[in-house]
């Protein structure tokens, strides 16, 4: 039994791109679906017997129709392959408001045949062409819905995740026990695990996580743990097998190191229960390459620019995602002509950011006397004008302030 595991799709993730003028969307969208379409293409190609998602179809719990669209594209071509899929709902896929749809809540809806979705912490029978599976689904618990009962009620944010994880631990369990032993059984998991090692995709998270041991999922009655939640690919731990696919597109600079792509895996009904696990396989495929250029320049340096240059050119900027860093002495700032910089990071698909860290700048400082008493607000509007701050920027700022102020206050 063959099985494609992946996760954490993220369609309408769309920083660090641009609008192709051949389809008027933007290319980080066509970044994504080109990977979908890899992974697509791989699984029929090579008669997977299950694709196995383990949850973010989107971006947003609110996706526009084009992403829909998209994702479901290539839900049907699996479905007109025979290959069946099995969609576990993520945070990402889960709305806010009780009673609401979920992002995948369209398949059954309309029948499409062969797609299953795990919405609940239950026990479903996928059939493939090597025979039934059995997947303990663990879609993302909502915190709000523990919140609502009377058991919340004057828990600390620490005592509610023990909470939430306590039953989860035991909902497991209660599924582990009415498994069929002679049946090939997995877990398909969107959660955080505490041996996970987290990428930026912290960022990404909505709402406050609940952590699970990893003792709580390696259980012997599953063949396989297929996780999703973090977007770093990792191997947790095996006997069984404990696995994050990680996602297929890198979402921004603190994936730029991180592998990209999905897990191949094969399962031999005619063995014991918990060991059935043959063949476990990692495919990369072409994510989209962030690369950041560290340039370092030193006092004495009488034309920094080509310098700079020069470091940018050693670098191979095809497609690329770019931002450049520098570090150098304030004498030199003046000297650098960004125009020139820019040209020379052409090249690449799209030039994040270039950032100076300066050392030896001048500050400007206010005697002590003059401050003594102000208020915070008052000080700051005493920064501003020794810094020349145009008034329009100065309103901004202080907006900004006085909401941090009232937030810590």
């Amino acid at each position: 039994m063959r099985i494609l595991h992946f996760a954490d799709l993220h369609i309408g993730v769309e920083n660090y791109g641009r609008i192709d003028p051949n389809t008027g969307l933007s290319t980080r969208l066509g970044d994504f679906l080109q990977t979908y379409d890899e992974l697509v293409d791989y699984a029929i190609d090579t008669s997977v017997d299950l694709v196995l998602f383990c949850g973010d179809a989107y971006k947003s719990r609110d996706p526009s129709q084009t992403h829909q669209r998209e994702f479901a594209r290539r839900v049907a071509r699996l479905s007109g392959a025979g290959i069946p899929t099995f969609l576990l709902v993520g945070n990402h896929d889960t709305p806010q408001v009780f009673a609401q749809a979920t992002a995948l809540e369209i398949f059954p809806t309309l029948n499409v045949a062969n797609v299953h979705i795990g919405d609940r912490l239950r026990t479903y029978i996928v059939n493939t062409r090597e025979g039934p599976l059995q997947i303990v689904a663990l879609p993302w618990i909502k915190r709000s819905d523990f919140l609502a009962s009377d058991a919340a009620r004057g828990m600390t944010h620490q005592q509610i995740n023990e909470s939430i994880q306590t039953m989860i631990d035991n909902a497991i369990r209660v599924q582990v026990e009415g498994l069929d032993e002679n049946v090939p059984a997995v877990l398909a998991g969107h959660v955080t695990v505490s041996q996970s090692t987290l990428a930026s995709e912290q960022s990404m998270m909505l709402g406050h996580d609940h952590v699970l041991m990893n003792s709580s999922i390696a259980l012997h009655q599953f063949d396989y743990v297929a996780l999703g939640h973090i977007h770093r690919h990792q191997l947790l731990s095996q006997n069984p097998h404990v696995v994050y696919a990680g996602s297929l597109q890198r979402v921004d600079f603190g994936e730029e190191k991180d592998e990209k792509g999905f897990c191949i895996l094969e399962l031999d009904p005619t063995r014991p229960q918990g060991s059935r696990l043959s063949i476990f396989e990692f495919v990369k495929n072409e994510a989209r390459r962030f690369l950041t250029i560290d340039v370092n320049l030193t006092a004495g340096d009488e034309d920094p620019t080509p310098t700079v240059i020069r470091a940018i050119e050693d670098e191979d900027l095809a497609e690329t995602i770019v931002r450049l860093r520098l570090t150098l002495p304030a004498e030199l700032e003046p000297m650098l002509v960004e125009s020139r910089i820019r040209d020379a990071l052409r090249p690449a698909h799209f030039i994040a950011s270039i950032s100076k860290d300066v050392s030896d700048r001048g500050r400007t400082r206010v005697n002590d006397a003059d401050t003594r008493g102000l208020t915070p607000n008052e000080a700051l509007q005493m920064y501003f004008n020794t810094r020349n701050v145009p008034d329009d920027r100065a309103q901004v700022l202080t907006r900004y302030a006085e909401e941090l102020i009232a937030e810590h206050q």
